[in-house]
């Protein structure tokens, strides 16, 4: 399982609609040898971020797509903080609301953000994608 599938994997699952179709993707998904985790957020973005974060982190482990290591939970939080690095510009002292999903094949772990930013129903819609590798094969 390559880079490019996982990060298809996580933008998939992030942009679900409801509870419902994730739970459809999620399972699709895990056939084919993906594990995926999603956590919905909003907020003031700048407030909003260590949260966002560290939900990313516990969806993760509540999934069992990473255990209790350092190196695994780091490389959620950096590749969480990727994805959300590049909606800054666009975010920053507007409200978001979203989803943040987690996807991981083999060493590769991709995180999705989706996120509606704006005020009341003026939002624009902002996606971000950060990923890391573990080590092991290259690809």
């Amino acid at each position: 399982m390559g880079s490019k599938e996982v990060a298809a994997a996580a933008l998939t699952v992030a942009v679900t609609p409801d509870r419902d179709s994730e739970s459809a993707v999620k399972l699709k998904l895990r056939e084919q040898g993906l594990a995926v985790a999603a956590v919905d957020f909003g907020g003031d973005f700048i407030g909003s971020i260590n949260r966002i974060i560290e939900h990313a982190i516990v969806a993760a482990k509540r999934e069992r797509l990473i255990g209790e290591c350092h190196a695994e939970e780091g490389a959620v939080a950096g590749a969480a903080r990727e994805a959300i690095s590049q909606i800054m510009p666009k975010a920053v002292g507007l409200n978001v609301g979203g989803k943040i999903a987690v996807a991981r094949g083999d060493d590769h772990i991709s995180v999705a953000a989706f996120f509606a930013v704006g005020l009341v129903h003026l939002n624009e819609i902002a996606v971000g994608l950060g990923h890391r590798a573990l080590g092991g094969k290259n690809d």
